[in-house]
């Protein structure tokens, strides 16, 4: 892709992220610090675009125009329905946007239509589990018999657990697949509603999204981040399959993504053991101890990753997400 496609897609990418008027303060601030990172590191005046988005609402028609191949349009698309599908919870603009989009870039129903329907069926399937190591277990607290905050699995279940999520989003990073991509946050998601489950509590996904934001990660400025980190990479330079499988040529961001999914975990662990006692600031405090220290532990754990990545089919990523 040259510059003016790259400036292209991370437009889309930016208007997919504010199609909900993201009202969340902390989402918005993230974003802007994102775009003055990427757009650095991109050559492009990414802040200047963010400006843009909130202020100009630029013509899409215009802003795909660079999108000269069939790939590219596809590939712009799935995009933006991975940043709208982030927080599990699109509305009324965000669906306007996605058609008003696929009309921009002349997409055939079909093939829209099916990348929408890919992504709602990865959320969906985040509250499709038991709790950890447990068979029939009800969603009604306290979960599968288990006293609150006494997990019904032992310790090294439940490090299985957190470590086996940390190591298959760190391999879903690696791939240039965007639907690759999208299954990221439902793994983090279904590791909160596992582990709350593990202990004895009523989870649903507004339960996991909310945990996860206290802790200050927002989900929509993290795929948007990703995505952009794969982008800039040249991940995805290969649009199409030219590039396959770059296994190594995202180890740093790879490394990043483990170290985010394991301290999730992690902090999820103590606060469902102590009986969610922990407030707001003792968490994102907590988060960002472990969060230094999984990033210690990530090289460790390369070759597992790397390992993953070369087995994961992205066709199947429903079923994998259930078994994780």
């Amino acid at each position: 892709m040259n510059q003016q496609q790259t400036r292209s897609i991370l437009t889309v990418a930016l208007m997919a992220a504010f199609a909900d008027g993201l009202k969340d303060d902390r989402e918005r601030e993230a974003i802007r610090q994102l775009a003055e990172t990427l757009g650095a590191q991109a050559s492009v005046d990414l802040s200047a675009i963010y400006r843009d988005v909130l202020l100009s609402k630029p013509e899409l028609a215009a802003v795909v125009a660079p999108l000269d191949t069939p790939e590219l349009r596809q590939y712009a698309y799935e995009m933006a329905v991975g940043v709208v599908a982030a927080d599990g919870n699109e509305v009324q603009g965000e669906a306007d946007f996605l058609s008003r989009l696929a009309a921009a870039l002349q997409l055939p129903a079909g093939p829209a239509s099916a990348t929408v329907s890919a992504a709602s069926a990865v959320n969906a399937a985040v509250a499709e589990t038991q709790s950890i190591g447990a068979t029939n277990a009800p969603t009604a607290a306290p979960v599968g018999g288990t006293v609150l905050g006494k997990a019904n699995v032992d310790a090294a279940a439940m490090d299985k657990t957190i470590l086996t999520a940390s190591v298959t989003n760190a391999a879903l990073e690696l791939l240039p697949e965007t639907i690759a991509s999208m299954a990221i946050i439902p793994l983090q998601l279904r590791l909160v509603y596992r582990i709350g489950q593990a202990y004895g509590y009523e989870m649903d996904r507004t339960h996991a999204r909310d945990f996860i934001a206290t802790l200050g990660v927002g989900l929509t400025s993290q795929y948007v981040e990703q995505f952009g980190r794969k982008l800039l990479g040249g991940l995805l330079g290969g649009v199409g399959g030219g590039l396959g499988r770059a296994i190594g040529r995202q180890t740093a961001s790879s490394a990043l993504t483990f170290a985010t999914t394991y301290a999730i975990g992690r902090v999820a662990q103590r606060y469902y053991a102590g009986g969610r006692t922990l407030d707001a600031a003792t968490l994102k405090a907590t988060f960002a101890s472990l969060l230094e220290e999984a990033r210690g532990m990530a090289p460790k754990y390369q070759g597992q990753i790397e390992q993953a990545a070369q087995t994961i089919d992205t066709r199947n990523l429903v079923s994998l997400i259930k078994q994780v």
